[in-house]
């Protein structure tokens, strides 16, 4: 299977303070990778190096062999990557349906956005019974469906999922995670998920990458990190 992405010797930082220390690693095309390590590990700088949100200063990232180098986060958005965020950033003050058009701001096709609203309110069905109500009036389950779902309208190869689970109960967590593993199932969809929640990740993922202090301390098949018991109880709190 090809890589979809490719991170090879990533540094990054804000500042003088360095955040990511020669970090790479590959997302095969219709994989789950997750990313996961402690609070301040460099997961997020990851994922936003990707986006183009953090220039690396040293390093190069592709996307299907061709590199991003250079490139803005739309042109990174138009080129095939979405990211959810961490913390909920949805449009509060627009409705649900405003909010989906908005991830389809790039698109011009209006019928496909017109039908991808569809194909999402399917997916997230408490987004059709939210969808004329105002975005942050919803719980904060119903939040990062709808995070989810926007990100999805830009029809992107590549989705970035910034600790989906967070804040929100082991319920909500799991309808979340098999929305995730469906939309990877019936859509192709490629996924680098950053998650705190190591077990879900594990268990929802193929291979995975532990990172502390900004640098890849551990790797490999996700079935076997989470088997390993000294891992575990070193780096992901288990």
């Amino acid at each position: 299977m090809a890589d979809l992405l490719e991170l090879d010797d990533i540094c990054a930082g804000y500042g003088r303070i360095e955040a990511l220390s020669g970090v790479s690693l590959r997302v095969p095309e219709g994989g789950i990778v997750a990313l996961l390590g402690a609070n301040g590990a460099g997961k997020t700088t990851t994922l936003n190096v990707v986006s183009g949100i953090v220039a690396p200063t040293r390093g190069e990232v592709r996307l299907a062999g061709r590199s991003l180098r250079g490139l803005g986060s739309d042109a990174i958005v138009a080129a095939g990557i979405s990211q959810v965020p961490e913390g909920r950033e949805i449009f509060r003050d627009m409705s649900v349906h405003e909010n989906l058009v908005i991830g389809a701001h790039a698109r011009r096709d209006k019928a496909g956005i017109a039908r991808d609203i569809e194909v999402m309110t399917g997916y997230f069905p408490i987004l059709a019974k939210r969808f004329r109500q105002m975005a942050g009036t919803m719980s904060g389950g119903e939040q990062q469906m709808l995070l989810i779902a926007r990100a999805l309208m830009a029809r992107p190869k590549l989705l970035l999922l910034d600790e989906p689970s967070l804040g929100l109960s082991p319920l909500l967590v799991q309808q979340i995670f098999d929305i995730i593993v469906r939309l990877h199932r019936d859509e192709k969809l490629t996924l680098l998920i950053v998650e705190q929640n190591a077990a879900v990740a594990l268990a929802v993922s193929d291979y995975a990458y532990i990172l502390e202090n900004g640098e890849v301390v551990a790797k490999g098949p996700s079935a076997v990190l989470a088997a390993d018991d000294s891992l575990r109880a070193a780096y992901l709190g288990a």
